[in-house]
């Protein structure tokens, strides 16, 4: 699932293509991707003659604010990531008009929701499983709903401070720390890989339970958290998966991950070999040597 970076990612994309342009169209062969109004036909009629006027980021959502104060909201789930481009309907499937990963991608040809702007630009989601997420709200009504009050700050927010990251933490009292990292009411933004990448950076078993933490090692959690995030989206993020930027190409990140998907390989600190486990039903990658309970 894009996380923080791969998100962060797509909005400077989005933002250098799409500002300003009008919707004139709206298409998909997945009328269950839209979530929110419930009628397909209903999100159709309001969204078409809005004009995108901001892009901003929420955790892992991506909200485009409209004219007429709405805000669409995008959460690209597991496999879900937007592409801006040309797109021809031919033979049942959609063809990039744009030479490059947008057409040599497998990645990005599952193709379920288009956008059409004029002159023939297109923002389209691709999503190879379809459990992405659109939703058209009212502005001020998304910002007060349940769902966005009750989670977590922004882990690269100006006003993010230790003492923030500590108070956020205090919300649970046990439980494994890499959960805890996931737990979106918790910390936004963060996932699996960088969960993973986090912890063994401060030689923390993914498994350890936060009441056995130590302030110092809060404080070590707390700035690796903010720097790998920061080098992540600098990075453009991970695209060892489905993640693609808007352009159809790859992030960066992948080629500088130590622990996250790198099962058999040896630590980069201490040349143990990286095992993998079961946390629920995700998977937690860490050096068994450098990262002990």
């Amino acid at each position: 699932m894009p996380e923080l970076p791969e998100v962060e990612s797509t909005i400077q994309g989005l933002r250098k293509t799409i500002i300003n342009k009008i919707i004139q169209d709206i298409w998909t062969d997945t009328r269950k991707l839209v979530k929110k109004p419930s009628s397909f036909k209903a999100f159709q009629k309001e969204i078409i003659g809005k004009q995108i006027k901001r892009i901003r980021r929420r955790g892992k959502n991506i909200l485009i604010d409209l004219s007429g104060n709405k805000t669409l909201l995008i959460h690209q789930k597991m496999t879900g990531h937007l592409l801006f481009g040309k797109w021809k309907f031919k033979k049942g499937k959609w063809i990039s008009k744009i030479k490059g990963s947008l057409l040599s991608d497998p990645r990005n040809d599952y193709l379920h929701f288009i956008i059409f702007f004029q002159n023939e630009k297109q923002l389209a989601l691709s999503d190879l499983r379809k459990f992405a997420k659109i939703e058209l709200w009212d502005k001020l009504e998304l910002e007060s709903s349940k769902q966005f009050k009750k989670l977590g700050p922004e882990p690269l927010g100006k006003s993010f401070t230790f003492k923030k990251f500590k108070k956020a933490l205090s919300k649970k009292k046990r439980g494994k720390i890499k959960q805890i990292l996931m737990d979106q009411n918790i910390i936004v933004g963060i996932g699996n890989i960088y969960s993973d990448e986090i912890l063994w950076q401060v030689k923390i078993h993914p498994f350890q339970d936060i009441s056995g933490i130590k302030e110092q090692e809060l404080k070590k959690i707390y700035t690796a958290t903010k720097n790998i995030l920061k080098k992540a989206v600098k990075l453009k993020g991970t695209s060892i998966s489905d993640f693609r930027l808007v352009d159809g190409s790859k992030g960066y990140y992948q080629s500088k991950r130590k622990v996250y998907r790198k099962t058999g390989e040896k630590c980069a600190r201490c040349k143990t070999i990286i095992k993998r486990e079961k946390m629920a039903n995700r998977s937690a990658h860490f050096c068994p040597q450098c990262q002990k309970i």
